[in-house]
C-alpha cells in the first residue's frame, strides 16, 4: 500500500524587507607627507617624469592621479623642482621650464 505524503499549508508571505539604509562615505583616508630631503628628491622625481612623460603642462591633480600620489606630496615635488627652476607655472598648470 502507497503512503500518501501530507504537505503543510503554505506559510504565509511576509512583507517584502525594507533596502538596507545606505552607510555614510567613509571618512577620506588621511595622507601623512614626511617633509624630508629624502622625501622631497623622490617626490620631486616623480612629478619630472610624469611631466616628461605627458609633455604637455598638468594640475596638480592630473599629475597626482599620474604618479598616483596625494596632493600634497605633488606639491612638495613641485616646489622642490620650482627652486631649482626645472618647472614653471603657465595658465594655474605645471610645465616643465
Amino acid at each position: 500500500m502507497a503512503e500518501k505524503k501530507t504537505t503543510k499549508a503554505a506559510a504565509p508571505k511576509a512583507a517584502p524587507k525594507a533596502a538596507p539604509a545606505k552607510k555614510a562615505a567613509a571618512p577620506a583616508k588621511k595622507v601623512e607627507v614626511y617633509f624630508d630631503a629624502v622625501n622631497a628628491g623622490f617626490k620631486a622625481g616623480e612629478v619630472y617624469q610624469v611631466l616628461a612623460a605627458a609633455g604637455k603642462a598638468m594640475t596638480v591633480a592630473e599629475i597626482a592621479k599620474k604618479a598616483k600620489a596625494s596632493n600634497e606630496e605633488v606639491i612638495l615635488g613641485i616646489g622642490w623642482l620650482l627652486k631649482e627652476g626645472k618647472v614653471t607655472s603657465v595658465d594655474n598648470k605645471i610645465v616643465l621650464a
